[in-house]
């Protein structure tokens, strides 16, 4: 079955807001070597999310951290935004999917470019995850491309790496 890939139909600004663990990702130029990947989201006074990563390179113990702004897309209730890793630069980032509770969330891009799988815990539930990534596959995402955090070794883990 073939799904749209598209934004959720309303993101909370506050339940949204903290530490969130990268668990999988499609990634991007900038973090195809990070591992270990958490990012915590603040709410700026001026209005936008100030993001702290952290993580690890391939090869290296030694904890790195990146500051970046995520800025809502005015009139998608705060489903989509514009992540700014280098001014001026923005990329689209779109939250495709969210639990209810706020545990889980997976961002992707209008055009399938990046998806990345994030919790509030470095790990999810094996069959919650499989799931998740069989609707990404249906939203056209090249799942075989997914990377792990190795947050937590697991048989999913090796499969995907």
């Amino acid at each position: 079955m073939v799904m749209e890939n598209s934004p959720v139909e309303k993101v909370d600004i506050m339940s949204y807001a903290g530490k969130w663990y990268s668990l999988y990702s499609i990634p991007t130029f900038l973090d195809k070597h990070w591992r270990q990947t958490t990012e915590t989201y603040v709410i700026h006074p001026d209005g936008y999310y100030a993001v702290f990563t952290t993580y690890k390179v391939d090869g290296d113990d030694k904890q790195k951290y990146i500051r970046s702004k995520l800025f809502v897309v005015k009139g998608t209730n705060n489903a989509e935004y514009k992540a700014q890793f280098l001014w001026p630069f923005k990329t689209d980032y779109w939250v495709i999917e969210l639990a209810e509770d706020y545990s889980y969330v997976v961002v992707g891009h209008p055009e399938n470019k990046y998806l990345f799988i994030m919790s509030r815990k470095p790990f999810l539930d094996k069959e919650l995850l499989d799931e998740i990534i069989d609707r990404c596959h249906s939203k056209g995402y090249d799942t075989s491309r997914l990377v792990s955090q190795h947050h937590v070794k697991s048989a999913r883990e090796t499969s995907l790496v």
